[in-house]
C-alpha cells in the first residue's frame, strides 16, 4: 500500500482544513518546505490539492505547484478545481503523475475517457467524495447521488483509479470508517486511495487489510497524531 502525505495549498501556503471548510484552515508554512519534510522522512509520493482551485480560482498557485513538481521529482497526484478537459490536460503536461477530477467527472463523465485516451488511464483518478453515502460536488457543497453508483460509472468511463474521501469525518482525526471503504473496494476493480480520518497506525493497517491501494495522510500527520514513519511501516 502507498502513503501519500497531503500538501493542501490555499493562498500560497500549506494548510489543513476541517471537512473542507475554508474558515477552518490551519497554516503550516511554505508548501515546498512541507513537501520536502515528508520526503526526507521517507515518503516517495505526494497528494497535492489546490484549494484555491476547489474554491473557484483554478489558476491560483499554478506557478508554485509547477515549481513543486519540478523540484521534488516524485510521484504526485493533484486535485482541486480541475473543471475542464483543458484544465486537466494543462496540469498533466506539467509532469504531475495523475490528476484527480471530481465535480468534472460527475458533470461530464465522458471527460474521463477523453483524458484516459490521450494520457493513459493510469494518469486519470476520479474523486469519490462521499457525504452520507452520496457523492459530494462543488467543493462538497452539493450532493449528486449514490457514491457506489458513481464509482462504478467512473470505472466504466475509463478512470484508472479512485480517490475516496469520507467528507463526514475528513479533518476530524477520529479514525477511518471502514464500512463505506470496504463496500467501495468490493464494487470496483481499479485501485482505490482513501482519504479522511487516517489518524493512527491501526487505520493504515485496516486500510491495507481492506485492500486499499493507498492512503492520504492529512490533518493527523500535521498535528503529530500519526507519525509518517509508523504509517510507512504498516505498509511493508
Amino acid at each position: 500500500m502507498r502513503i501519500f502525505p497531503a500538501v493542501d495549498i490555499l493562498g500560497g501556503r500549506c494548510v489543513q482544513l476541517v471537512q473542507g471548510k475554508r474558515e477552518s484552515a490551519t497554516a503550516y508554512g511554505d508548501p515546498l518546505t512541507c513537501a520536502t519534510r515528508w520526503l526526507d522522512q521517507g515518503a516517495d509520493a505526494l497528494h497535492i490539492v489546490n484549494l484555491d482551485g476547489a474554491f473557484g480560482r483554478s489558476s491560483k498557485n499554478a506557478g508554485l505547484i509547477i515549481d513543486l513538481v519540478k523540484k521534488t521529482g516524485v510521484e504526485i497526484e493533484l486535485g482541486g478545481g480541475i473543471r475542464s478537459v483543458d484544465d486537466a490536460s494543462r496540469w498533466l503536461n506539467t509532469g504531475v503523475s495523475r490528476i484527480i477530477i471530481s465535480t468534472l467527472a460527475t458533470e461530464d463523465p465522458d471527460s474521463i475517457g477523453a483524458l484516459a485516451d490521450e494520457f493513459g488511464s493510469e494518469r486519470v483518478m476520479a474523486g469519490v467524495d462521499a457525504r452520507g453515502g452520496q457523492i459530494a460536488v462543488h467543493g462538497w457543497q452539493d450532493t449528486a447521488g449514490d457514491y457506489l453508483d458513481w464509482a462504478k460509472r467512473f470505472e466504466s468511463s475509463g478512470a484508472g483509479s479512485l480517490l475516496y474521501t469520507n467528507v463526514d469525518i475528513e479533518g476530524l482525526q477520529q479514525g477511518v470508517r471502514f464500512g463505506p471503504v470496504k463496500r467501495l473496494i468490493n464494487q470496483v476493480h481499479i485501485p482505490v486511495v482513501v482519504a479522511g480520518g487516517v489518524s493512527a497506525r491501526s487505520d493504515v493497517a485496516g486500510l491495507r487489510d481492506a485492500g486499499a491501494w493507498g492512503a492520504v495522510l492529512g490533518s493527523a500527520l500535521y498535528s503529530g497524531k500519526i507519525a509518517l514513519k509508523d504509517a510507512l511501516e504498516e505498509c511493508t
